[in-house]
């Protein structure tokens, strides 16, 4: 979408290939609508909330119907936009899936076009693991369109997207589970972050079990769960979020000599060009960072390298992300952990608070933010953060991480009180 869009505006007669709704993962099965089912997932704590502060209603009633029928509104309004766009900047549009014959030339429908430029942007696809009854199961996919909610669910995986699926099935009033064969979610971040969040998801009753996954699934009145430890257990859906592989197989990208990964990736330099010059790739084929804002950028940078004249490398430091669990979480710049293996000693600064907004209530969720700094440059080079709108502060902070503000230029920002975000600011004691 977006690499069209921009090389057109460069002058680039451009066509693009598609055989089924636009937006991609981010649309139509994944950032949009997750967040839209994440709002709805809050809304329980805060109907409770609410008559901390006065407010009195009657019991509220979650109707999943509505949820899917408004949501498919929105999803089919922003395709129709996104199409649109395109359209308006000059793109040619091909319904069906294309076919690399060579370097430059595709296959769409049965008829070859050419072309000195190819950019392959097809995505990731959910993975499901070879266990007996895995026909069971389902995938992020098929969550956005179940027929009815669940009462008992199973979400396998220790992942961002384990982890919001899991928030928002228990928020909708699911028993649900988090069974995850490791010992810490959210591999990769802050060790801190996937403790916390673990804690923070547990006291509002969601059930994670570590150490194991399922093993085999039986299809009874309900689904019974054979674990790696043994254990059996009944419930009526399980979702694998367990990983995601490119979407390359039978692209003819092997047979027009572009190198890829074991695990399928397209393999492409600073510049996202494969190992055929003429055929580039960007986003999640690549398994590079798999984000849509890191995709679209990556995107542009290429239209910018291709078609403005300017080789643009890409950047992939200092990428900020949110995980929509409940709480939320949000990261930018290094995990403690890396930040040691980089520059050995390190100071850390980190508070852990109960928001302002709780204090009237009974919910016991603790906000917690982290600074991880360069002792030599006094340069933050880590933000983390649980708690609400993490990922709107975050965005805020990235900001400075990413210019090299220093830890004294936080100090020296006045903080706007009383919000959480001000905590960023504030932190002026090392832990320990």
């Amino acid at each position: 979408m977006r690499a069209s869009r921009v090389a057109a505006g460069y002058g680039a007669k451009v066509a693009i290939a598609e055989p089924g709704r636009f937006g991609g993962t981010c649309v139509n099965v994944g950032c949009i609508p997750k967040k839209l089912f994440s709002y709805a997932a809050h809304w329980r704590e805060d109907f409770h909330l609410a008559a901390a502060y006065g407010w009195t209603s009657g019991e509220p009633r979650f109707d999943w119907p509505t949820l899917l029928r408004n949501k498919d509104r929105e999803i089919a309004r922003l395709n129709g936009v996104y199409e649109r766009v395109l359209v308006d900047a000059g793109v040619e549009i091909h319904r069906g899936r294309a076919e690399i014959l060579d370097g430059n030339s595709v296959r769409v429908n049965g008829r070859a076009h050419s072309a000195k430029h190819i950019l392959v942007a097809t995505g990731s696809w959910p993975q499901l693991p070879a266990i007996p009854g895995i026909e069971h199961a389902i995938t992020s996919n098929e969550a956005f369109a179940l027929e009815r909610l669940p009462r008992r669910a199973v979400v396998v995986g220790g992942g961002y997207i384990a982890l919001e699926f899991a928030s928002i099935f228990h928020g909708l009033g699911v028993e649900t589970t988090l069974s995850y064969r490791g010992k810490r979610l959210l591999r990769g971040f802050d060790a801190e972050l996937g403790t916390r969040i673990a804690e923070e998801m547990s006291a509002k009753g969601v059930g994670i079990a570590f150490g194991c996954e399922p093993a085999a699934l039986r299809k009874r009145d309900s689904i019974e769960i054979e674990f790696t430890d043994g254990r059996i257990a009944q419930t009526d859906l399980v979702m694998f979020a367990t990983g995601r592989r490119p979407n390359t197989a039978q692209l003819g990208l092997e047979s027009a000599g572009v190198k890829l990964g074991a695990d399928g990736a397209v393999i492409v330099d600073r510049y996202s060009a494969s190992s055929i010059p003429s055929i580039h790739a960007v986003g999640d084929v690549t398994n590079r960072v798999n984000l849509t804002p890191v995709a679209t950028a990556e995107a542009m940078w290429l239209a910018r390298t291709l078609f403005r004249g300017e080789p643009t490398a890409v950047d992939h430091d200092m990428v900020p992300t949110t995980v929509f669990a409940n709480p939320n979480l949000a990261t930018v710049g290094l995990s403690e952990e890396k930040a040691r293996e980089r520059f050995g000693a390190i100071d850390v600064y980190k508070t852990s608070f109960r928001a302002l907004k709780l204090t009237l209530g009974d919910n016991p969720e603790r906000t917690f933010m982290k600074l991880v700094v360069d002792p030599a440059s006094q340069r933050v080079v880590g933000a983390h953060m649980i708690g609400a709108d993490a990922g709107e502060i975050i965005q805020g902070v990235a900001i400075a991480v990413k210019l090299g503000a220093t830890k004294a230029q936080f100090d020296a920002t006045i903080g706007i009180h009383p919000t959480a975000a001000e905590e960023f600011v504030t932190m002026r004691d090392k832990a320990a």
